[in-house]
């Protein structure tokens, strides 16, 4: 059977089933999120012209494929299911990698399932309110569906998140097709005469570095799939999908400018509500709202399809964990770690609906968890160069150490930003990782890697 779906002792492995096309609808998914509705705002008020503006995202697009080198090189030599836990085991351990795992169970991945489902849970409400936890019930009701749809098996999943894409980008195109031939001279007046002092004297180029940034995360997820790529090379599908998404990011934010511009970006909370309201009224504002909803679903659905990869993976490892290492393979899913994960992410739902700040709070203590092992991944390619200097490495990252070491300073200036804006919020992330930590004592007789 192709791609050796049975191990000799009768357990099911993953085994290729994903094409170019689905690889490529799972990063643009994921990448092309909510955020790029929410982060122009605060990119725009620490912008000092339009040019910087623009200029920022390409920088930002730059950064990602730096990065997105450097996840090729090790996809190519060490493809697997994993991912980052894999390449951290090789580089420095399984206790080490052990603790990213948890981290993304407890902390990063079940935190993202949930603020997405927030998102569109915000707007669905908007439209038609369920009552005081109306947020919370949306949120909770889309992560029980589409965790039930990645249940039924991979090709529910890929075909859910290829269907949610192309009526993402769909949407997408449509709004920057109203922006760009948009009249500018009629739309920008009105907004600069209220806004002129929106973008402040001083501003934070550091500020506009993180949230550019993070509207590019997520590419980095395709490494949880590269074992299950049938064809094709990871190199070129992460180079071509970046190139895509980075143009997507340039098109729609000049859209933005030629309808608001910098200062009216700078004073709208909601950027794509405001441009489709000054366009075509309520009913484009409507409509807007209902694409940030469905780019928040194509987001979550990706981070739930390769958040219970990371789990697999340590279920592998773990024995005590062993019922997340189940991989059912007539769906060719890991059924036990999607139901545990949205379990964990359903949870994590009612938490925020008893705390007002509650979804504020998971942003604060997610970021610097996630730069830490974004950080300690870019390492962890230098380490391995030593390490397993002789597997073959059917890509290698150009211009070496130059582009990785690079990738690492910045990937340590986001986890020193991320920590500076968190605050208390860091340490209740550390007090997790350090109960991660003491279940490694705790696991007794572990699998060998």
């Amino acid at each position: 059977m192709r791609g050796n779906e049975h191990k000799e002792d009768g357990t099911h492995i993953p085994r290729p089933t994903l094409g170019i096309f689905d690889v490529m609808m799972l990063i643009i998914g994921i990448v092309i999120g909510a955020g790029i509705f929410r982060s122009p705002q605060v990119i725009a008020l620490n912008s000092p012209n339009e040019y910087f503006f623009l200029g920022i995202w390409i920088v930002g697009g730059i950064i990602s494929l730096i990065g997105a080198l450097c996840y090729a090189e090790l996809s190519a030599a060490f493809p697997s299911t994993g991912g980052d836990y894999h390449f951290l085991k090789l580089a420095f351990g399984k206790r080490f990698s052990f603790l990213y795992a948890w981290a993304r169970i407890v902390v990063i991945q079940t935190g993202s399932i949930a603020m997405l489902a927030y998102i569109a849970g915000d707007y669905l409400s908007r439209l038609l309110s369920l009552g005081a936890f109306s947020s919370a019930l949306y949120a909770a009701s889309i992560i029980i569906i589409i965790t039930s749809i990645n249940v039924l098996g991979i090709r529910f999943g890929t075909g859910t998140q290829k269907l949610l894409t192309i009526l993402q980008i769909t949407g997408i195109l449509m709004l920057i097709g109203a922006g760009l031939f948009a009249e500018p001279s009629t739309t920008n007046a009105g907004v600069k005469e209220t806004v002129t002092n929106s973008v402040p004297i001083q501003p934070s180029i550091s500020l506009a570095v993180i949230f550019v940034l993070l509207t590019y995360g997520g590419w980095n997820e395709a490494a949880f799939v590269s074992s299950e790529l049938k064809s094709g090379n990871m190199t070129w599908v992460l180079i071509v999908s970046l190139l895509l998404i980075t143009g997507t990011y340039l098109l729609i934010n000049l859209s933005f400018l030629n309808v608001l511009g910098l200062e009216g970006i700078g004073d709208s909370e909601a950027v794509g509500m405001e441009m489709m309201q000054q366009l075509t009224g309520e009913k484009g504002a409507m409509l807007i709202g209902l694409l940030i909803t469905l780019s928040a679903i194509t987001s979550l659905n990706t981070t739930i399809f390769t958040g219970a990869r990371s789990s697999y993976a340590l279920g592998k490892d773990f024995s005590p964990l062993s019922f997340l290492g189940k991989w059912n393979g007539k769906k060719s899913a890991p059924v036990n770690s999607l139901l545990s994960q949205g379990a964990i992410a359903l949870l994590l739902v009612f938490f925020g609906a008893t705390m007002p700040d509650g979804f504020e709070a998971m942003v604060n203590f997610t970021a610097p968890i996630f730069w830490f092992f974004f950080l300690s991944t870019g390492i962890s390619l230098l380490v391995l160069r030593v390490k397993r200097k002789n597997v073959a490495r059917p890509f290698k990252v150009p211009l070496y150490p130059v582009l990785p070491i690079l990738f690492i300073a910045t990937c340590l200036y986001m986890l020193h930003a991320s920590l500076a804006v968190t605050g208390l919020g860091a340490f209740l992330g550390a007090g997790l990782l350090l109960v991660g930590w003491l279940i490694t004592f705790a696991a007794g007789n572990q699998r060998s890697a």
